[in-house]
Order: C-alpha cells, then sequence, then structure tokens
C-alpha cells in the first residue's frame, strides 16, 4: 500500500515528540553550525580551471562533436541548440564514404579531472587562473630508464657499487608555477592535465567534399612553452653514463642538470647495449647483517653491511617524456605508468589505453614459465589523454560499418596486410584471407602498403573510434539517466550524511547537462521507501511511502523519474527539505536491499546510474545483514583458515540482484558515510558486478569529509565515461584470453558487460599459451570496446597493440614492465584474499618475486659469485614494492574487516599509474617547501623510512586516496602558525580541514595539496598525524622500508630474497 503524504508533513511513527533533537545528543562543531552547508570560513580551491566565455559551459570544455552537418547533432534534440555533455574523450570527426582518404582535424579541448567548488563559494579574490605549461600528469616519482636497451639483460646488485641510474632532468617541459590557491572543502572545476591553450577546437570534415590528401602531423607539442624548448632528442639508443654518489651523498645519484626545457629519452629502444650493474649482498660464509638492526634499517658501517643509500629506490623525476609507440617497425617499450609522458600513436596504441606485462611476446609456454613472469594486459579503453597528445580520431564507415574479418570479426587495423593490388587483406589476428569491400579498395604502393593508409586513421593508429551502425543496436541508445538514493535513519541524520548528501546532489545537479535526454529521480529510505512524484504539475514534490520491504515495488510507473529540464525546481526545494523533514526520524533500521531493488523498478526501462549513500548496516527488508564481526575486527583466536570467510558476501542475494541490475544496464555506485561497522565484503557485491565503485568515508565527519564527498560525486557523474557497455580482446593465434578481472559483469565467456566504464577503471585480462609461435614473428592484440556516449551515440572504440616474439629469456626480462607486473600482482593478491588464507596469499606474493629473480639470476646473469644479488635493471624495483604489499591493509591479518574489504574492492578496478603509489605512497616535507618559482610544483618526494624524518619536520605522505600530515614534536611555533594557525601541536584539531593563511609557506603547502589532487583524480582527504598518538602510528605504519608491522625492513628483506635464491640453486 502507497500512502501520499507532502514533504513537510509529518511520517507516522517517524518522530517521538518527547526524544530531543539530535543536535541535543551530539552537538555539531562549534565552526560547523549547519551540516546542510560547508563551513563559511573555508575557502575554494581554484585547480587550472578553463577561462570559459559561456556562463555554465560543459565540465569538458566543449559541445559533443556532430556527426553529419546534414542532422541534427545526435546530442541534442531538434530545433533546439546543442547541449555541452560530459563524455568521453573529445574526438575529432571523420565522416566519409568508403572510397576516399579522409582530412584530418587538429586537436581540441581536452578532458580533465573537475575538482570543482561548491556552487554558492566562488573563488577567493586572491585566487589566480593556472597556466596551461603547469607540469601536469602523475608526477614521475618512479625511475624513468634513458639508456639503451641490452642484447643481453643489464642487471641491478645490491651491495658493492653504488646505485647508479641513466641520465635525468630536474626541468619539467614547459613548468611554470600557479598562483595562490586555497583548499577548502569546496574546490573548482579543473582539469587534469590542465586546459590546452592555442589550440582550435576540432573541426569536422566530410571526406566527400574535402579534397584527397594525406594530412599532416598536427603539433606534438601544444600549448606556449614558458621557456625556449630545445629540438626534442631522436628516439635513439644511446646509452647514457651511470653516475656514483661520493660518500655522505643523498638517497640516490643526483641528476645530471639539462638545458631548460629540455625532455628525457625514451625507455631504450631494441639493439643498444648498457653496462651491467650489481651490488654486493654478504655471503653467508662472511659476518651476516644483524638481525637486531634499527627498525630504520641504516648501515652500521663495516664491510659487510648494506647501506641503504645504495639500494634501489624510486627515483623522482619531473621531466616530461616523448614517447613513440613504434620505431622503425617495432613496438617502443613504454615508460613506466607513474611516469609523466606524452604518447605519439604511430601504429600501436597509447599505453595509456593497453599495456602490456611483458613487451615481447613469449614464443612457449614454457619459456613464460621459466622466466617466473606473468603475461597479461592491463587495458584502460577510456583512459585520460595527455593534453598535448593528439584526440582520437572518430571513423563513420556509414549504413555497411567498419570492415572486419569475416572469421574472427577482428577490426581493421594497422597490422592488417592487403594483396593482390589491395583487392584482398589478410588478418592479422587469425590468418584469414578476406576480400576488400569494392568501395574500400585502394592500390598499393611500392612498399606494399596502401596507398591511402597514413590518411585513414584506422590505417595508421592504434586506437580509433567506429561510429557504430544499425547492426550493433538492440534498441536506442539509452538516455542519461541519475537516479539518488538517500539514507535518511537516525544514525544518518545525527552525523550529518544525509545533510552532506543532499548538499552535495544539489550542487552536482547544476553540473548535469540541460535537455529531455537528461533524467532524474530521487528517493529516500530507512525502514521503509519513499519516492518523490517530481512532476511538473504539483506544486511541491509529493512524498509516495511504500512500507513493503520484502517485496518492493515502485508506486508510479511515471513521473518518478522526470527529465531534468521539467523539475529542477522541485528538486532543489526537496533537497533542501530533506534534512528538515527527516530531523527527529527515531527509525534505526535501514532498507538497503529493499531501496536499490526498488530504484531498480523504477530505472528498469531505461537504464542508468543508481548512486546511493547509506550510512548504517543494512538490518531489515531483502539483503539484510546482520554484525557477522560485531568489532569489525578478524577474530584472531579463530585462526587463519576462517578469517578470509568474513572478506565473502553474507549470501547471495545482493550478487543476485546485481546481475539483473547489469542485464538491464542499471549501474550501482555506493557512497558510503559511516562511522561503524558496515559489511562492505557483502555491499560492494553490487557496485562491482554493476561496473560501479565504492567510496568509503571511514568515521565519516560532516565537518571534514563534506567536501571529499561532494567531489567524488561531481567526478562520478562528470567524468569521460560510456554507458550500455560490451568489451571483448581478441588475440592473434597461439595465445588466448584466460581470464578477466575487475569490476563488470560476465554472461558469455568471451565478452564483458559493463552497465557503465569510466576513465578511471582497468581491466586485468590474463593470457595462456595454446600453440607455439614463430620467433621473431609480429602477435597483435585487439579490445573492442562497444559502448554509448553521454551524447547518446553507440561507438566502437577499438585499441590495437602489436609486439613481436622471441625467445631469449634475456629479451623477456629487458622489456618487462615493471608497473604492469606488479599491478598483476597486486591484483592477483586482491583476488585471492576472499577466499585464499591470508599466509598463502602473503606466501605467494613473496614467491613470486622470488621466482622471477631466481631465473634471471639462473639464466641470465653473467656473473656467478654467489654473495651478489643480481636484479634485472627493468625489475629492480619488485622486491621494494613486493615488501611494501606485504605491509598494505589488505594483507595485514590484525586489520578491521571493512578496511581490507574496501582495500580489496578499490583494487579489482585500479589502473597502472594508482597501483604502485597506493602500496608505496609519496612522502614529501613540508616545513622547507620552497617558494620560488623555479621549483616543481610538487617536491621531490622522499624515502620511506624514518631515518629521513626528523623531529622538528612536518611531513606529507599520501597514496593517492588519502594524505596523512604528520606532524613533529619539535616543530618550530613559527612554521605551526604559518600552516596551521596554532603555536603549538596540541592546538592543531584532530578533525582538520586545511586553510590558506596570508604567507607564502601556507599558499605553496595549498598548491602542492591542490596539484596531487589535480594529478590523483581524488579530492584526497587530509589527516593530522602527531607523535606519540594512534595517529601517528598509522603514519609510521605506512614507511615500508622501516621494519614495522611484524614485517622485515628494506634491507632485511632484500637479504632475504637473496638466500631465497641461493637456498634454491644450491
Amino acid at each position: 500500500m502507497t500512502s501520499f503524504l507532502h514533504p513537510g508533513a509529518q511520517r507516522p511513527g517517524g518522530s517521538n515528540s518527547n526524544s530531543p533533537p539530535p543536535s541535543q545528543q551530539h552537538p555539531p562543531h562549534p565552526n560547523y553550525g549547519n551540516p546542510n552547508a560547508l563551513a563559511d570560513n573555508l575557502q575554494s580551491m581554484n585547480l587550472n580551471r578553463p577561462n570559459y566565455a559561456a556562463p555554465r559551459a560543459s565540465p569538458f570544455g566543449q559541445p559533443p562533436p556532430p556527426i553529419s552537418s546534414a542532422a541534427p547533432s545526435p546530442g541534442h534534440w531538434a530545433g533546439s541548440q546543442p547541449v555541452a555533455r560530459p563524455g568521453p574523450s573529445p574526438l575529432s570527426m571523420i565522416t566519409r564514404p568508403m572510397g576516399g582518404p579522409p582530412s584530418r582535424a587538429p586537436p581540441g579541448a581536452f578532458i580533465g579531472r573537475p575538482m570543482g567548488p561548491a556552487g554558492s563559494h566562488p573563488p577567493p579574490p586572491s585566487s589566480l587562473q593556472s597556466s596551461v605549461a603547469n607540469h601536469v600528469g602523475p608526477s614521475p616519482r618512479f625511475p624513468v630508464s634513458t639508456g639503451g636497451s641490452a642484447t643481453m639483460p643489464t642487471a641491478t646488485g645490491v651491495g658493492a657499487l653504488p646505485f647508479a641510474t641513466g641520465m635525468v632532468s630536474s626541468t619539467p617541459l614547459g613548468a611554470t608555477q600557479a598562483g595562490p590557491v586555497s583548499v577548502g572543502p569546496p574546490v573548482a572545476s579543473g582539469p587534469r592535465f590542465g586546459p590546452q591553450v592555442g589550440v582550435p577546437p576540432p573541426t569536422v570534415t566530410s571526406s566527400a567534399s574535402a579534397p584527397s590528401q594525406v594530412p599532416t602531423m598536427p603539433p606534438f607539442i601544444s600549448g606556449p612553452p614558458r621557456t625556449a624548448m630545445q629540438t626534442a632528442p631522436s628516439f635513439s639508443s644511446q646509452p647514457q653514463p651511470a653516475m656514483v654518489p661520493l660518500p655522505g651523498s643523498s638517497f640516490v645519484a643526483q641528476p645530471w642538470q639539462m638545458r631548460p626545457g629540455q625532455i628525457d629519452q625514451p625507455p631504450p629502444g631494441p639493439g643498444a647495449v648498457q653496462p651491467p650493474r650489481m651490488y654486493a649482498l654478504p655471503n653467508q660464509s662472511m659476518t651476516s647483517i644483524s638481525h637486531g638492526m634499527a627498525p630504520t634499517g641504516a648501515s652500521s658501517g663495516g664491510p659487510s653491511k648494506i647501506d641503504p643509500n645504495q639500494i634501489p629506490r624510486p627515483i623522482p623525476n619531473s621531466t616530461v617524456i616523448l614517447h613513440e609507440t613504434r620505431q622503425g617497425d617495432q613496438a617502443n617499450p613504454p615508460p613506466p605508468a607513474t611516469s609523466d609522458y606524452i604518447a605519439r600513436d604511430t601504429g600501436n596504441c597509447s599505453p595509456r589505453y593497453m599495456r602490456c606485462t611483458i613487451n615481447q611476446i613469449p614464443c612457449t609456454a614454457d619459456l613464460l614459465a621459466t622466466s617466473g613472469m606473468q603475461l597479461a594486459l592491463l587495458v584502460q579503453p577510456l583512459a585520460l589523454p595527455h593534453p598535448s597528445e593528439a584526440p582520437i580520431q572518430v571513423v563513420d564507415f556509414g549504413e555497411s560499418g567498419p570492415v572486419r574479418c569475416s572469421r574472427c570479426k577482428g577490426y581493421i587495423n594497422p597490422f592488417m596486410r592487403f594483396i593482390d593490388q589491395g583487392r584482398k587483406f589478410i588478418c592479422n589476428l587469425c590468418g584469414f584471407t578476406d576480400e576488400t569491400p569494392r568501395d574500400y579498395h585502394c592500390n598499393l604502393g611500392p612498399d606494399g602498403r596502401r596507398r591511402d593508409a597514413d590518411g585513414r586513421p584506422e590505417l595508421c593508429k592504434g586506437t580509433v573510434e567506429f561510429v557504430a551502425s544499425k547492426e550493433y543496436m538492440i534498441r536506442e541508445p539509452m538516455p542519461a539517466v541519475y537516479f539518488f538514493l538517500i539514507d535518511v535513519s537516525m544514525n544518518a541524520m545525527q552525523i550529518g550524511a544525509t545533510a552532506a548528501a543532499c548538499s552535495a546532489i544539489s550542487q552536482v545537479i547544476s553540473e548535469l547537462p540541460e535537455g529531455p535526454r537528461t533524467l532524474v529521480g530521487i528517493a529516500t529510505f530507512d525502514s521503509a521507501i519513499h519516492f518523490y512524484n517530481l512532476k511538473r504539475a504539483l506544486q511541491q514534490p509529493l512524498m509516495l511511502i511504500v512500507p513493503d520491504i520484502q517485496d518492493v515495488y515502485t508506486p508510479l510507473q511515471s513521473d518518478v523519474i522526470v527529465p531534468l529540464s521539467e523539475c529542477r525546481q522541485h528538486l532543489e526545494l526537496l533537497l533542501e527539505s530533506i534534512p528538515t523533514m527527516f530531523e527527529n526520524n527515531r527509525i534505526a533500521e535501514s532498507a538497503f536491499g529493499a531501496g536499490i531493488k526498488a530504484a531498480f523498478l523504477a530505472m528498469k526501462i531505461s537504464g542508468g546510474k543508481l548512486l546511493v549513500f547509506q550510512s548504517v548496516l543494512p538490518s531489515v527488508g531483502i539483503g539484510a545483514l546482520s554484525a557477522r564481526d560485531a568489532e569489525g575486527r578478524t577474530n584472531i583466536s579463530a585462526g587463519e583458515k576462517e578469517t578470509h570467510k568474513l572478506l565473502q558476501p553474507a549470501d547471495k542475494t545482493l550478487k543476485t540482484m546485481a546481475i539483473e541490475f547489469a542485464e538491464y544496464q542499471v549501474c550501482v555506485d555506493v557512497f558510503l558515510t559511516t562511522q561503524s561497522y558496515i559489511d562492505i565484503a557483502s555491499i560492494s557485491v553490487v557496485p562491482q558486478t554493476t561496473g560501479g565503485q565504492v567510496y568509503y568515508y571511514q568515521s565519516f565527519s560532516a565537518l571534514s569529509d563534506t567536501a571529499k564527498l561532494y567531489n567524488d560525486l561531481r567526478w562520478n557523474i562528470t567524468r569521460p565515461q560510456g554507458f550500455e557497455a560490451v568489451m571483448r580482446v581478441r588475440c592473434s593465434q597461439g595465445i588466448q584470453v584466460q581470464e578477466y578481472h575487475g569490476n563488470f559483469c560476465k554472461r558469455i565467456p568471451t565478452d564483458i558487460d559493463l552497465p557503465a566504464i569510466d576513465c578511471d577503471k582497468a581491466i586485468m585480462v590474463s593470457l595462456k599459451h595454446d600453440d607455439k609461435l614463430p620467433d621473431g614473428s609480429e602477435f597483435a592484440f585487439q579490445c573492442a570496446l562497444l559502448y554509448t556516449t553521454l551524447y547518446g551515440q553507440r561507438r566502437i572504440r577499438v585499441t590495437t597493440l602489436s609486439l613481436s616474439v622471441t625467445s631469449m629469456l634475456s629479451s623477456l626480462f629487458r622489456v618487462a614492465d615493471l608497473d604492469a607486473q606488479f599491478t598483476c600482482l597486486l591484483k592477483q593478491a586482491a583476488i585471492g584474499i576472499p577466499s585464499t588464507p591470508l599466509l598463502q596469499v602473503r606466501e605467494h606474493a613473496i614467491n613470486t618475486c622470488i621466482n622471477i629473480l631466481l631465473s634471471y639470476r639462473k639464466f641470465c646473469a653473467t656473473v656467478s659469485s654467489s654473495g651478489q644479488l643480481i636484479l634485472p635493471e627493468a625489475l629492480k624495483l619488485l622486491p621494494l614494492y613486493t615488501l611494501a604489499l606485504l605491509k598494505s591493509v589488505g594483507l595485514q591479518p590484525d586489520g578491521k574487516i571493512d578496511d581490507r574489504s574496501i582495500w580489496v574492492n578499490f583494487v579489482s578496478s585500479i589502473s597502472a599509474p594508482l597501483a604502485i603509489p597506493l602500496v608505496y605512497p609519496r612522502m614529501i616535507s613540508v616545513h622547507d617547501l620552497k617558494t620560488n618559482e623555479d621549483e616543481s610544483m610538487v617536491p621531490s618526494s622522499i624515502p620511506l623510512s624514518s631515518e629521513h624524518l626528523s623531529d622538528g619536520g612536518i611531513y606529507l605522505l599520501e597514496n593517492g586516496d588519502d594524505a596523512l600530515i604528520y606532524v613533529g614534536a619539535a616543530v618550530d611555533s613559527g612554521i605551526l602558525l604559518q600552516l596551521f594557525g596554532a603555536s603549538t601541536v596540541e592546538e592543531i584539531p584532530s578533525q582538520f580541514v586545511l586553510q590558506q593563511y596570508d604567507n607564502p609557506l601556507s599558499k605553496k603547502l595549498n598548491e602542492v595539496v591542490n596539484e596531487i589532487r589535480r594529478q590523483r583524480c581524488s579530492y584526497l582527504r587530509l589527516r593530522i598525524c602527531k607523535k606519540g598518538s594512534p595517529s601517528g602510528m598509522l603514519f609510521f605504519s605506512q614507511l615500508v622500508e622501516d621494519k614495522n608491522q611484524g614485517c622485515m625492513s628494506y634491507v632485511e628483506f632484500l637479504v632475504h630474497i637473496h638466500r631465497q635464491i641461493q637456498t634454491r640453486m644450491s
């Protein structure tokens, strides 16, 4: 039965007049008088916001590209102006008949990560717009190989010789300093890489009217540099000189200084030679390393000790790398995923979209097994490009659709070979010979390539997007639907979570595009579900209560989800009223499962995004959960064999619902604003199956977490994304896809269904041999993603990567991709945690590292001394990252169950650039920040060891999701006053909100924090850590090179690995 109530009416049984209001039970923070509003004393943050001329432009700075001048743009309705909508990366469009070569459009504005403020908080007057030439993208904290590659793999050892690196430059490409920027909870929108200036928007050219010509390559670097830039060095493979630090030098070799504007060379190409490097560890027959060494792993002197300053560590690097994906008809090994690089697509796709763990393919399964490495792909099809990269081009083949192989259905790509004067082509995936369509025929040149190959993106680019024809559609493209479901139970009201959610939604509404294709709906829930009729004809929204939470239904077939343009006023009024309507709610139960089921029934016809705000453990209705672990901690006495079961869903109810949601293209994102155990292991099944995401605000605080909640919601809605997607990876003959891993639903073996896919999601594709591959041949992988853009267009994004096959084990180690290898190791650990005892997961990670290094030492190293630990140059940091993984939240046996569950969920879709920072965070010193303009935006990181901390220092540590600020016990009171407005450490509040004060040091800290947030595409939550407190212990537990958390120090771990290798070799 449905009850009809106006929003202002009192709900039966919903309140108790004799009970004190929540504000009397939990007095709000003095600086946070109204939990529904952001603190008034917090300033706005302005993150490189583009100077849009229009008052409300698209968050990505450009309207949807039209497909044809003869018809209205699919992004808007007939008779109206185009509506700027967020969507995948801007694409230059090619519309043409099948016959002629296309013309090329210049790159346009590029998508960035909005980090915007609350609409009611304008930027402070002192806030300045940042320059386009800022150093942008993920900070290159890890070594970038600049020397040549070797026919025999180079090696790095530990102990005898100092740690050496290739030549690097400390001058970023066109680096400038941004103006002072503050970091209050409301933040201004801004792109991840900064806006692009000086480049015209993409033009649409129809090749039917354009002359046939081969387009020229657009400028490789766009935007005016700050200083005169030297010509980029050619992509050569000349070895670079190694450097030896003098005694007493810093923890890594100091880089050679390059001229301002000079750019690093790319990673080594095949054929060049680097000198081998080795470092001796003490032989077991010699004096062994003391196991009673300091936790910092400091050197205690003597010839038998390892100097911690000479062992491999990530090397800070602020230069921009220019990377050509293919060179000389061979694939170029990609730069590290954590580095700042500009990729030029010369046949292979950019490594942002697809990256292989080994950049040459082993010819047999036995060779791969001998190496100990894993063969897998990391696919991120909608990844954000660098602003200086050319946009992905869109090709329209008309009603016939793109050219495909008739046997394997692979798409046309640069590696399909045309024969018989262009009348036939051979598929590079299955080897089948097909007839070339008559209207696609072109004669071959003297080199055997089609004469129009350089003019057709599908024949010269590794990534291209095709307009899908009608045969790819089973229905009309779905509209953009956003349904908000808010927890209004007693606990959610008391902690301010409901007010924070309503405030965030009301501000995000202004970011949604107007028009009939954008539909919205809203519902609230406690022990019942409350829908709202937002029909314009009503004077105010009408509440519709559904009390049956076992057999739920939607009260109306229409008027629950309505066009935004028709209900904006009612929606804003309702969001303002909800915190007041339920202010005295005394219902503690939460019907999460019934709520999402009812919302799904309302969305079933259209599909779309369901955004749920949940604050307590779901206790009633469908999918009700119980406190399986009252304290949310592992039961140590139960033993390791049973602990992992608490990381599995409690039952199959929510999983069954999620599969049904995915079938009807409903994606669920869950925002957990909680202060207690909430069983993330069970709840996360829904977003993980539907292509969604879980946002976890541990110990939610209305003061410090409201800004993060708003920014997370805003980025979720405005980031590049697509709906109702299907993805498949195809391989050449000899290797097949073994399994997909990520956030999706899989109903058939070959494809994965993605109700939603966005720029942050990555999918791991594990591979296996089923035949021997010819040595020296080319092997191709192709990922095809069919999806609907937010413009309502059906597209196919095709990403192709071709690598050479080798029979040499040494070649595999030379071209191994450390970032991809470790990301796969990380994801495999996350997959095993819920189903395998933790001890076995930890042992598997250690054995994987040891087996790789053992294989290299046994079969590839030329030095026979048993006192040497030989590390392959490409994988020299693998032991450090493996140790960091063992000390991470997910692999700690004494961690909270919810903390481990959210870690597993986060890792399941993590991308390669964020995988290493998650376990090996970046730490910088704050007390000595340089404020001069010559310094890079983010200072160089320091090793994660307490040896590098001082009691009088302040340090910032961030892992891409959270940030800790450690304040030493003896910090100068003047520095404290400048940064925190407090003269002593004790005066700094535990619920900390970073503010900007009128001094250079405070402004610089705000700039650094803003830049890190922009690089990470995440509004990092800042927490203060003080020495001697639990927060201080949390900070020191992140120093993975120390001996802590029951694990070895980095030096001890290297010794352990070396002894294991010695034992196995003997």
